[in-house]
């Protein structure tokens, strides 16, 4: 096992080109996308847009790019991102080589 970073997005469909694109810009090309989600959060409501949730996991020095790449999106166009830690139990060579 080794410690990981996953990295959570909520933004509107319109936006995951950008979003993945930048993903794709700081090395991380493995991820998951949950189409059609509908929540709620204080001060914004979700359920008039078709939105997307993203999952990814990146080694921890890699998560200052992700951040670079996406919060430009996110500021201009709404939507949030969310960095927690996490436990791999792949090998490390598993990770390098996707």
């Amino acid at each position: 096992m080794h410690a990981v970073k996953r990295i959570e997005v909520l933004a509107d469909s319109v936006e995951l080109t950008k979003i993945l694109a930048g993903l794709d810009k700081a090395g991380i090309i493995a991820h998951t996308v949950i189409r059609n989600v509908v929540g709620r959060s204080p001060g914004a409501d979700a359920t008039q847009l078709d939105n997307v949730y993203i999952i990814a996991f990146c080694m921890p020095e890699q998560v200052k790019p992700v951040i670079e790449n996406i919060r430009p999106v996110l500021n201009k166009f709404g939507g949030a991102c969310y960095i927690s830690d996490a436990m791999e139990i792949r090998s490390v060579r598993c990770i390098a080589s996707l």
